[in-house]
């Protein structure tokens, strides 16, 4: 098929917006009416490539869901299973970060509808709703945590066993192995930090010892009164993780390191 006829049929099966230019032997840049949240167009691609014709991003669509959102965020939890669902829905190949959809039976139209469906339902990772948005942070934290902290130094979602056996006052992850454990809070919003409050408060009735670390998804967010009062209870304090990734890092592990000696 000449490339003329296979740029009717691009027209004709997705929109009239489309044309094709020439980038080298047998590879044509695809232009489409459609783009990204920032106003970047989709990135195609359409060249031959052993003996086949494909579309491709050439990685594209991943780099730029990387300017606002941790590369490994999308290869876990609920990004990873949104990406997932849309490579699979359209039979699109994930070849080490490059997005390909092969023409079968001469159908170039109906391939790239499929291909920019894809990309764009890949990108919804950015459009998610504010309850998913906190599904996204808890994930996150869980998941550096789980990078930064040994399985048998931590423990989830704890709650202590003889003063609070219904769970009423939640740790998000406790840190042992150390004289006093280390009290680990995420906190999204407003009524995560005035619980984390009220838990903390709750533990120093209980004369347990312990040192406290809060987590931000945002401390800019949160209600300067509602703030303040935390404040008070909370020994340390980051205001966000995706800012504060190396420094809680160090801290973590400068944690550990001076409580190697000490058992619970």
């Amino acid at each position: 098929m000449v490339i003329e006829t296979i740029e009717q049929d691009f027209r004709r099966k997705v929109c009239a917006q489309i044309r094709l230019e020439p980038e080298g032997v047998e590879r044509y840049r695809v232009f489409t009416p459609f783009h990204l949240d920032d106003g970047d167009h989709l990135a195609i691609v359409l060249k031959r490539e052993s003996g086949r014709w494909i579309l491709s991003d050439e990685g594209h669509t991943y780099m730029h869901l990387t300017y606002d959102l941790d590369e490994k965020s999308l290869h876990r939890g609920t990004r990873q299973q949104i990406i997932a669902n849309a490579l699979s829905a359209f039979a699109v190949e994930d070849r080490e970060g490059e997005l390909m959809l092969t023409v079968w039976d001469g159908r170039y139209g109906d391939t790239l509808f499929d291909f920019v469906q894809a990309l764009l339902k890949i990108t919804d990772v950015t459009y998610l709703s504010r309850e998913r948005v906190k599904s996204m942070f808890m994930e996150d934290f869980r998941a550096f945590m789980e990078e930064h902290v040994p399985e048998t130094r931590r423990q989830f979602d704890w709650h202590h066993p003889r003063h609070d056996p219904e769970g009423k006052y939640v740790v998000d992850c406790r840190i042992n192995g150390m004289a006093h454990p280390i009290f680990v809070y995420a906190l999204p919003n407003d009524n995560t930090t005035r619980d984390a409050t009220i838990a903390l408060l709750q533990f120093e009735r209980w004369e347990i010892p312990f040192r406290s670390i809060s987590v931000f998804e945002n401390q800019e967010e949160v209600n300067r009164k509602v703030l303040a009062r935390f404040s008070d209870v909370c020994d340390k304090q980051f205001s966000s993780l995706t800012a504060n990734k190396d420094r809680i890092a160090r801290y973590l592990q400068e944690a550990l390191l001076t409580a190697r000696n000490f058992q619970l």
